[in-house]
């Protein structure tokens, strides 16, 4: 094939393609990176130029790019069978990836439902409970809203942005949501119940009004949605420990199905293979995707209970059915990208090589909360979070149209990183096989772009 230079590839970018959450007047007057290839813990531009993934491909990568372990896999089932509908018909990949998932996801979740992608498997929960709630009939019938909590980001799907609470992403397509009552998400600092007072008390106040709202409503509540352990696309807010048990505890005094949305955290993100297994709890539906197939294919699961699976079942007549399904559903190429990286998982035992990566992310965010301008730290497993705000003392933050976060990113390519902010927070989400050597390149290029950023 005819190599195309960068510089076309540019111009063709700007005359053809939408990029997601870009503004596209600014994209237009920009000069793209056009990624050409991965290595590793690299992506490659068109021009030889190399850049840390500092967002792991914005957030799905696990073993680095490129992989010869998932390459052969996915080359391997090309040759064998690209697709096949699941509508009628099941492939051996597909069966083979849900033995799997159920065997290392929390105990209990034994049934497997796919689709494509992470606003679709939580979209699917959301779907599910509604109609399990249907199913029991009785006054469970009038069990018909959810409960999710400020801050948070489920997707994009209209079912998904309804379970949301994040103004910017969302409040221009609220006519289009359905209603949902909104739980306060512990942030001490931005916290309308806590107005300042120490994080404990935060924790314990969010808890209390939760409760609260829980027992006003349970008649109506069909289920609750929650990112266990970490808010990701709303800052990498973190919860604190016990936080995610508590939720468990209300939701089964409460009788309100608990969904869990894994789709950033699963797959080792935290330290664990599963946030939900951190607070040793299991929810009545689990959302996974991102990771699932470490960055290659689009691909998506819900988990959840026999109890909630049993509910659907009945005679043809009786409409029983989940009537759900997406065209690619369980496609065998994805599954057999997903059962590559859960080998890579087990032979290159990935998990128990974190704890000195993790420990070592935790010293460099600490002394990056030292410079003058850093607000905030988040930090859980391979997740980090740095705010940067205008004022220290009073957590002023900087005004959006100065554009801090994207500025800080774009000087980080200096430093050869890859970044990606969320506002004015920068964005530490490598991939998990990252060297502690690239974790330090990582590291020093990122405060040394704040500090010249920020003055």
């Amino acid at each position: 094939m005819k190599r195309i230079d960068s510089k076309t590839l540019q111009e063709y970018d700007r005359s053809y393609v939408w990029h997601p959450f870009t503004q596209m007047k600014e994209w237009e007057a920009d000069t793209p990176l056009v990624i050409e290839r991965g290595e590793g813990s690299y992506l490659i531009d068109s021009d030889g130029n190399r850049y840390l993934d500092g967002v792991a491909a914005i957030w799905t990568n696990v073993h680095g790019h490129c992989r010869k372990e998932i390459n052969e896999a996915i080359k391997t089932q090309v040759d064998r069978l690209e697709h096949s509908t699941m509508l009628g018909l099941t492939n051996d990949q597909a069966v083979l990836l849900a033995k799997r998932l159920v065997e290392i996801t929390p105990p209990g979740l034994n049934k497997v439902f796919y689709s494509d992608n992470g606003s679709t498997a939580v979209e699917i929960g959301v779907k599910m409970a509604f109609q399990f709630q249907q199913l029991r009939g009785g006054t469970c019938a009038g069990k018909t809203k959810f409960i999710a909590f400020t801050n948070a980001y489920h997707g994009d799907t209209v079912g998904a942005m309804s379970v949301g609470g994040i103004d910017i992403y969302h409040e221009v397509y609220s006519p289009l949501l359905f209603p949902t009552i909104k739980a306060p998400a512990p942030y001490c600092y931005r916290c309308r119940l806590c107005a300042g007072r120490d994080s404990t008390s935060c924790d314990m106040l969010c808890l209390e009004e939760l409760e609260r709202l829980m027992a006003a409503h349970a008649e109506e509540l069909a289920g609750l949605v929650i990112e266990p352990l970490v808010q990701g696309a709303g800052g990498m807010i973190v919860q604190p420990a016990g936080f995610v048990r508590k939720v468990r505890e209300l939701c089964d005094k409460y009788d309100i199905l608990m969904i869990a949305d894994e789709v950033a955290v699963g797959f080792g993100r935290t330290g664990a293979m599963f946030a939900c297994e951190k607070e040793g709890i299991t929810p009545d539906i689990m959302a996974l995707s991102k990771g699932i197939t470490a960055g290659y294919l689009p691909l998506a699961a819900t988990l959840t209970t026999q109890r909630v699976y049993d509910a659907f079942l009945g005679e043809y007549r009786e409409l029983k059915t989940f009537f759900h399904g997406h065209t690619f559903t369980g496609n065998p190429i994805a599954c057999a990208a997903a059962l590559a990286s859960l080998d890579l998982f087990d032979k290159e035992q990935l998990l128990a090589g974190l704890p000195p990566k993790i420990a070592y992310l935790k010293e460099r965010l600490s002394a990056l909360g030292q410079l003058e301008h850093v607000g905030d730290i988040r930090q859980e497993g391979m997740i980090g979070g740095i705010e940067l705000v205008a004022d220290k003392e009073t957590r002023e933050p900087y005004p959006w149209e100065e554009r801090l976060g994207v500025r800080v990113c774009r000087e980080a390519r200096k430093h050869g990183l890859f970044l990606r902010p969320l506002g004015n927070v920068i964005v530490v989400f490598p991939p998990l096989s990252i060297s502690l050597d690239e974790l330090k390149v990582l590291m020093d290029g990122i405060e040394a772009s704040i500090i010249k950023i920020t003055g």
